[in-house]
């Protein structure tokens, strides 16, 4: 019989004993609570205190009969096919012009990322301050005499999710511009210069030659901030708008947290968990399809 050389076995039990703590990490802090996801979805557990009652579908069938439940998959929906396409694509263009190195362009990567390193809390607290009724975006539209264009931006049903979603997009597309800005600087400057001498603009160099040397990291950029988007939104709809006016900023995130935390109906909230997690996952597919085949 064959046997592997000693320094082979000892190298490969090496491996093993190196990738052992990643995998146990993976597996109690990923695994184990998506199973646990899974279990709690199908029982009917009120509060964190209270006793566990499985009742298999019923309590899907209990969540998708509920229109708040509906409303909140519709916001979600929405939200990430505004916010994430136009946070991406115009983060290209701003990295496109990054990379061209205008004059304060460090100054500029720092202002453009500063958005990413503000905390939830502070974000709200500014954006409080603009969308409120006396506040910036208001009184911007009075000095220019489009006083019926005023609102109460974040407690009217036409606009509060809207707001959200400028929000979103505010704080991801300074974060996406620099990172797509790093990728590009990889980029030969020689290509650049020849398109330039062929006659091709700016735009043409953005579409052309940027976007399609750099579409996979382009594409992986987009998956995360489409997670990101979708799965992070409680914590903004809690501080500015509880989910109000009615349930039109209902998120699926939002309302996995109110179920399990404002509501003691942590069952409940978990089906709405397993519904952001497969819509996460379907829209992960959709996206890297798309990108796939797009040329």
């Amino acid at each position: 019989m064959h046997r592997k050389p000693i320094r082979l076995q000892t190298r490969e039990s090496l491996s093993l004993a190196l990738s052992a703590p990643a995998v146990i990490w993976f597996t109690g802090f990923m695994i184990l609570p998506l199973i646990s996801m899974f279990y709690l979805s199908f029982t009917d557990w009120g509060s964190l205190v209270s006793k566990q009652n499985f009742v298999g579908l019923a309590q899907y069938q209990k969540v998708l009969s509920d229109p708040i439940f509906w409303a909140a998959f519709q916001n979600t929906a929405f939200q990430v096919a505004v916010a994430v396409p136009v946070m991406t694509f115009a983060g290209l263009m701003l990295a496109y012009y990054l990379n061209l190195r205008p004059r304060g362009v460090n100054l500029l990567r720092v202002l453009f990322f500063t958005p990413a390193l503000m905390s939830i809390s502070a974000k709200s607290m500014l954006f409080l301050g603009v969308f409120s009724t006396d506040g910036l975006l208001n009184f911007g539209l009075r000095s220019f005499n489009l006083e019926s264009w005023t609102t109460t931006w974040l407690a009217n049903e036409g606009t509060a999710l809207n707001s959200i979603i400028a929000i979103d997009i505010w704080s991801g597309i300074g974060f996406t511009a620099v990172l797509l800005a790093v990728r590009l600087s990889g980029i030969p400057q020689d290509i650049f210069e020849a398109a330039e001498i062929d006659g091709a603009g700016h735009w043409r160099k953005i579409w052309n030659i940027s976007y399609p040397v750099m579409k996979d990291y382009f594409g992986g950029l987009f998956m995360l901030q489409f997670l990101w988007t979708a799965s992070n939104s409680a914590a903004l709809v809690l501080l500015l708008t509880s989910g109000g006016p009615g349930t039109s900023t209902y998120t699926l995130s939002y309302l996995a947290f109110s179920k399990a935390f404002l509501q003691q109906s942590v069952g409940y909230s978990q089906v709405a968990a397993v519904s952001l997690f497969l819509f996460g996952v379907i829209g992960m597919l959709v996206i890297r399809r798309i990108f796939r085949s797009v040329v």
